[in-house]
């Protein structure tokens, strides 16, 4: 095969703009790079200065450039014979097939590959498929990206190692591409198709490859799990035997300075191996801050580490976010492999439906059981490839794409639908290696999810322990309070209901009628007609449950501020024993979603259990399974409605949540307890005997108080049980950080702020940003105040060449925003809730940080509004008992976004001059870890900024 990679540069994306750049690298049979093609074109008409922006194209460029006639009739010989191949091959196709049309040439009708489809199914784990990434994931050089012969040459070198990654495939793996793609009448088809049949004809094939251990026709690079030992199985004595963690300590730290040059002890680190260690000797439970710089991972590991070790008893770590679990996997875990002195184990436990379950994999792919979209058939290859590379079966090593999340559902391991011991797939199961791996482990990694997940199911799901490290502890009540109640939107009911019957082909209900017609079974007719009489009370409970959905819709309040702030996003909180007024004509349609739900099961669960005992062919028996999974599921979701319907408990909050956007589609129904602080008082502090909580923000006005009350933990501090720790700071505070706060700035109410609000803002955010060129995140605690600002604000420093990007307004995930945000030279970030914390943008991408508004939380929030009730009644002031030390919390997660290092230096501004007007702005400022404070007039600001700046230039 020989290959023409193309790209072309236009003046847009519709295919009536103009070809200005044209680039072609032919790769030869060899797969050597024999030629490139380059030229400009004259377009005819003006480059949009975007264009210009974008590409560094300008109209002297082109001037003199040839037209498109004459770099045609050079193009097309070099098109003759070959597969054409692109990155996003669909735009440089349709502007190629327009520009043989008008300069008389017939139109291309060779090949045509994509390499986004390839990077796709090849590297299943790559975070990002922008060419510019891929690039520097592979090292190849990319000089000018955005100009077309750049890119075409570094599109070649990204397919040469797609095609090095597709010879290095086992033949089965090849195989089942091939398979899955034959029905497809697609140029992708053909290629797989194609190198399987080159593969099988080379010599050797018969010798088996080694790397991978094949199962059902799989390639798959994990080992039976029963085979893995407990990590010190050979060791006849305990390697701490007699061992101070002192001693322990000092062997550790000096093997990490052999192993990191720049190991230098830091004070507060130190301070927390005491403080954990001592926590875990004597039975108690620790509170300790640990702010941003003070290595608390390593400082709670490796008191965790010792402590299991030494006395055989397991530590649970657990954090709020996945984020955090993949960095303690990927960055800690295999530094203290390095450096601690004897064999230990350390696993990673996430909540079951993160594992692929192969049962249901291989079911899929065989029945080619794929939607009509061909993302899916995508999603299917990329699977098939990565059960070559994965040894945890997890799906945050998959970059799933937008509509991956669908399919992921359909295959993700579940406790309803695990066939255990029976599953041919047992011993390669992901799930159960997890499990295992977490049973023989001397620290267990899980989440604030599966914890909670774990109490419900009575610790049935993590393996017992006694000690519990929770990280990102500011998190646990919230956390709790979801786990422990009840939460389920429109799509909870939907999703299930489709999965069991979309339409007579689609479900798994059909998939079981279509086996019983196809079998020899004497029952089969008798179970066909149980099957077609299930269909109609589906369709019943799916067209009540719209209905129902509907009308709960039309009781939300028509007030778009009424929420958390997000777009068109209402809210009703639904008081206990007091229904809304037309709450009586939903109880009969409730009804009827029960009473059908019930016969649906009723009939389901029987027939399922006489197919059972008639049959014993594996395919039926795990369609049985699955099925009977989603009829206990869609049992739960009628018992969980009805709760929410009664309406009964006065310890919960019930709320209905919406928006404008999708109206009854996006309905969620909340009930909450109240108060958690008695549960998890229960569940942890009374039954464990240590647990150590840790955050960056545990104090409000350097006391501990705030936490202590809503954790349930003031009955452990009165019996001397709980420690608290706040440890200093290894950053220079007053010289890293300057804070500021206009004090004329004018001031707003609600989430919307008025004309002279907005453009006073823009103006200062706009000084600002040329001020610090750029690198400035702006966080707002409304999204519809961001809305208000970026227009604007965009307007305003297109022509300083400062890029504006924002959350929700322009796409990608938060991860995926920051990191544009950092790959740009000079931009600003608006970021609403999820930026105020978690996001790590270390060294100079970050300069300057200001904060519109202090980040309180709607008073009229269902879950604040209750809390509120029940400190009144409790005669407390709920302003100063719940607002305030929650915003404090917020606000000290979002100053800690600055300061990242011990050499990043940057701005916070306050644009909220509440802080210093209000008798309760102080108890804000006292939290904060001692920046240099200054408050000036708005026109001092920008000077003053520059100034600061200006002498961190000069003393380095």
């Amino acid at each position: 095969m020989k290959f023409a990679v193309l790209d072309f540069e236009t003046t847009g994306n519709q295919s009536s703009d103009e070809i200005i750049q044209v680039g072609l690298a032919i790769i030869d049979h060899d797969l050597s790079i024999t030629r490139i093609y380059h030229s400009f074109v004259n377009p005819g008409m003006p480059i949009p200065p975007f264009i210009s922006q974008l590409t560094g194209i300008h109209d002297e460029d082109v001037a003199n450039a040839p037209g498109l006639d004459e770099v045609m009739m050079e193009m097309v010989p070099l098109l003759d014979d070959v597969v054409l191949v692109g990155h996003h091959v669909a735009f440089d196709f349709n502007f190629l097939q327009n520009a043989l049309d008008r300069a008389g040439y017939l139109p291309f009708r060779g090949r045509i590959l994509d390499t986004i489809d390839f990077l796709k199914i090849l590297f299943p784990s790559l975070t990002s498929y922008q060419l510019g990434n891929v690039t520097s994931q592979f090292g190849i050089l990319h000089e000018r990206p955005h100009q077309a012969d750049s890119d075409a040459l570094a599109t070649a070198y990204v397919f040469l190692k797609c095609l090095e990654e597709i010879d290095d495939l086992p033949l089965l793996t090849l195989q089942r591409l091939s398979d899955l793609f034959a029905g497809e009448d697609s140029d992708l088809g053909w290629f797989f198709d194609t190198v399987r049949q080159q593969k099988e004809h080379e010599p050797n094939q018969d010798i088996v490859d080694q790397r991978y251990a094949y199962f059902r026709q799989f390639a798959l690079q994990v080992e039976d799990w029963t085979d893995i030992q407990p990590p010190r199985e050979e060791e006849e004595r305990n390697p701490l035997a007699g061992v101070s963690f002192h001693q322990f300590l000092e062997d550790v730290q000096n093997r990490l300075r052999e192993h990191l040059p720049n190991y230098e002890q830091r004070e507060s680190q130190n301070i927390m191996f005491g403080e954990v260690t001592k926590a875990f000797a004597e039975d108690k439970h620790l509170l300790i801050e640990a702010g941003t710089g003070t290595g608390k991972s390593l400082g709670y590991l490796l008191p965790s580490i010792y402590h299991s070790v030494k006395n055989d008893e397991k530590v649970m770590i657990s954090t709020h976010t996945i984020n955090l679990q993949e960095q303690l996997r990927e960055r800690d875990i295999p530094l203290l492999k390095e450096v601690v002195p004897f064999p230990f184990q350390a696993a990673v436990f996430k909540g079951r439906q993160h594992y692929l379950c192969l049962r249901k994999f291989e079911l899929k792919i065989n029945r080619k059981d794929f939607g009509p979209s061909r993302e899916e058939l995508l999603t299917a290859a990329q699977m098939i490839i990565w059960l070559a590379q994965t040894e945890t079966g997890d799906d945050e090593e998959l970059n799933l794409g937008r509509n991956g999340g669908d399919f992921w559902e359909t295959v993700e391991s579940d406790s309803d639908s695990c066939l255990g011991r029976a599953c041919p797939w047992f011993r390669k199961c992901y799930y159960h290696r997890a499990k295992h791996e977490a049973g023989i482990a001397d620290v267990v990694i899980t989440n604030h999810s599966k914890l909670f997940t774990d109490v419900k199911a009575n610790h049935q799901l993590l393996p017992s322990y006694d000690r519990l490290v929770v990280d990102e502890a500011h998190h646990l009540e919230d956390v709790a309070g979801k786990h422990l109640g009840m939460q389920m939107s429109y799509f909870t009911v939907a999703h299930t209901l489709m999965r069991l019957y979309k339409d007579s082909k689609t479900g798994q209900l059909p998939n079981l009628r279509m086996q019983l017609q196809a079998s020899a079974n004497e029952k089969s007719v008798e179970w066909t007609s149980v099957i077609d009489s299930i269909y109609p009370s589906l369709i019943e409970v799916k067209e009540h449950w719209d209905r129902l959905s509907e009308l709960l819709y039309t009781l939300l309040p028509e007030r778009s501020d009424a929420a958390t702030g997000e777009a068109g996003q209402y809210v009703l909180r639904l008081l206990p024993n007091k229904k809304p007024k037309d709450w009586d004509q939903l109880a009969p349609i409730e009804n009827q979603i029960y009473v059908s739900i019930g016969d649906v099961v009723r009939k389901g669960e029987k027939l399922l259990a006489e197919m059972k005992e008639e049959q014993d062919d594996y395919s039926s028996d795990s369609l049985i399974t699955d099925i009977s999974g989603l009829l206990k599921d869609l049992a739960n979701e009628r018992d969980n409605l009805r709760s929410f319907m009664k309406l009964d408990d006065e310890e919960t909050v019930y709320w209905l949540e919406a928006n404008s956007q999708y109206r009854s589609k996006s309905m969620q129904l909340y009930a909450v307890p109240i108060d958690v602080s008695k549960q998890l008082k229960e569940y942890f502090f009374d039954k464990r005997k240590s647990v150590i909580l840790t955050s960056a923000t545990l104090s409000v006005d350097k006391s501990f108080q705030y936490m202590i009350e809503q954790l349930g933990l003031q009955e452990s501090a009165d019996t001397n049980r709980l420690m608290t720790t706040q440890l200093p700071s290894p950053f220079r505070y007053r010289e890293q950080a300057l804070l500021v706060i206009p004090r004329d700035f004018p001031s707003v109410k609600g989430s919307v702020g008025d004309d002279h609000f907005v453009s006073t803002l823009v103006k200062s955010l706009s000084d600002l940003a040329v001020a610090t060129r750029g690198r400035m995140l702006v966080l707002f605690t409304s999204y519809r105040m961001l809305r208000q600002v970026y227009d604007p604000l965009k307007e305003a420093l297109a022509a300083k060449d400062i890029t504006v990007i924002g959350q929700g307004v322009d796409s990608g995930s938060r991860s995926k925003l920051t990191r544009r945000f950092q790959g740009e030279s000079a931009s600003v970030l608006l970021g609403t809730s999820s930026f105020w914390e978690g996001v790590d943008i270390p060294g100079d991408a970050l300069t300057c940080l200001a904060i519109v508004r202090l980040p309180f939380q709607p008073p009229n929030h269902p879950l604040v509004e209750a809390k509120s009730e029940r400190l009144q009644q409790q005669k407390k002031n709920p302003f100063m008992k719940l607002s305030v030390p929650q915003a404090i919390i917020r606000f000290k997660q979002g100053f800690g976004r600055l300061v990242r290092t011990a050499q990043d230096r940057g701005i916070v501004v306050v644009y909220d001059t509440r802080v210093i007007e209000t008798y309760y702005g102080k108890h804000f400022l006292y939290s904060l870890p001692g920046p240099k404070m200054e408050h000036m007039a708005l026109g001092q600001m920008v000077p003053r900024v520059t100034e600061w700046l200006d002498s961190d230039a000069k003393q380095n």
